[in-house]
């Protein structure tokens, strides 16, 4: 190999653009000096580019975010579960058709069994010096969530596995586009060491200088934009490292970059959806009316019997007057779908018992789709505590009768109710978001 190559990745932007003119404007620098020095430059982004929380995305349903990977000159992509499972099936189907770099997702298909014609499983790179860098693309596995989405998630091991035989003995070196965590990178590192070099993302881990497993270099670039990670592949080996995107030089207009991007999606969103007799009010701490309505709503879209959920999902109160999809989204933007549990009265208890802690309005909340800051008081519908008892629907709670429990479905994650994460009978009503349940219910109350 007489000149090097280099890879420049990164991964978990979730729609956070604060920093993005600044890895623009870094990637053309450095496609200027490598084009200098006659070294192949590669630019890839490892999914999760897009979040739903952003006005700009949630206008263009994502299609704006890729018109800024084309921009800034990406050569691939692998989808994440942002691009997976938050966007309709026909939008997904739809995001990439501007694209003009290719995406690689091997463990994605259409229900009939194809893949879909955006997405290729692997590639070869050839480059300039006749090395020929085979790139295989995998994302997270959530089968329950695809398959209501009209979508076949495979085992990414099982396609990796397919793929590495399919480029024997065509690749000298072969990168994985993984979107899988670090654990499961740390797995595919050791179950198939004829990878040379892992690519990784959506546990938003930042590895400065790689992680070296055998013959593996695991890489990562955190989130947000922070870091932008840089992988050289040379005679002599692998190596990482990562730029702090806070550390490079400004650059121009950032700042009225990122404003531009939030009033395009606030113009794109200004559609009315409600008109509000009267105000509003959240409070994450005392009983309020808009939370309150919310989990109300959600257990009519649910068709549940019962329903709870915190109040820390409404960010803002909404005033009397005209309500437009941007406020909605500006008060709810959680990429978070309403579910039925079925469950067992005995069960039930536990969980609401659960709910019932008093550390709850105060913890701060981080992932599992939600975009606040922290839990907020538990609000309930259909269902009421009195004398140390339980009631649903004005009924005493009976440990043997079944019941559908309507909840966001981070509560099913396992972090703060592990029966539910376990529990087989649930589903997830989907596309919609819960601010889609909160339009449904204002739109009732304006009519």
């Amino acid at each position: 190999m007489e000149k090097d190559i280099h890879i420049y990745h990164t991964n978990d932007l979730h729609s956070h653009f604060d920093y993005w003119p600044r890895i623009r404007e870094f990637l053309k620098q450095r496609k200027r000096m490598h084009q200098e020095a006659g070294e192949e430059m590669i630019v890839i982004d490892v999914g999760d580019h897009i979040d739903r929380f952003h006005p700009y995305t949630e206008g263009t349903y994502g299609e704006g975010n890729i018109a800024i990977l084309n921009d800034a000159g990406y050569d691939y992509g692998v989808i994440g579960n942002n691009e997976g499972i938050t966007m309709p099936h026909d939008k997904l189907d739809s995001l990439y058709s501007k694209a003009e770099f290719k995406v690689l997702t091997a463990n994605l298909f259409q229900l009939d069994g194809n893949r879909p014609s955006w997405a290729l499983p692997s590639l070869i790179h050839s480059c300039q010096n006749g090395l020929k860098i085979g790139f295989i693309g995998v994302t997270a596995s959530y089968p329950n969530y695809y398959k209501v989405l009209d979508w076949e998630i495979t085992d990414p091991f099982e396609a990796v596995r397919a793929e590495m035989a399919r480029l024997q003995g065509q690749a000298d070196s072969l990168v994985l586009l993984s979107h899988l965590g670090i654990f499961d990178d740390e797995k595919m590192a050791s179950r198939f060491p004829r990878l040379d070099v892992i690519l990784g993302a959506h546990t938003h881990h930042v590895l400065p200088e790689g992680k070296q497993m055998d013959h593996t270099l695991i890489c990562a670039a955190g989130k947000y934009g922070y870091y932008i990670g840089h992988v050289v592949l040379s005679a002599a080996g692998s190596r990482a490292f990562v730029y702090e995107t806070p550390s490079l030089p400004p650059a121009e207009g950032e700042k009225e970059f990122s404003e531009h991007l939030y009033s395009l999606g606030k113009r794109e969103l200004s559609i009315p959806s409600a008109e509000l007799p009267f105000e509003l009010k959240t409070d994450l701490y005392e009983p309020s009316q808009l939370p309150q309505m919310l989990c109300e709503g959600l257990r009519e879209w649910c068709g549940a019997d019962c329903a709870f959920l915190n109040a820390g999902l409404i960010l803002d109160s909404l005033p009397k007057g005209t309500v437009t999809k941007f406020d909605i989204h500006r008060i709810c933007p959680h990429p978070i779908n309403p579910c039925i549990a079925d469950i067992k009265g005995s069960e039930l208890k536990e969980i609401l018992e659960i709910s019932r802690d008093e550390s709850w309005p105060g913890m701060q909340i981080k992932g599992l789709g939600f975009r606040g800051t922290i839990m907020g008081r538990m609000l309930y519908d259909s269902i009421e505590f009195k004398n140390e008892k339980i009631l649903i629907q004005g009924a005493l709670l009976n440990p043997e009768k079944m019941y559908k429990l309507a909840i966001p479905d981070m509560f099913t994650f396992g972090r703060y109710f592990p029966s539910l994460k376990h529990l087989s009978s649930k589903r997830y009503l989907m596309p919609e978001f819960l601010r889609d349940v909160l339009e449904s219910k204002l739109k009732k109350i304006s009519l």
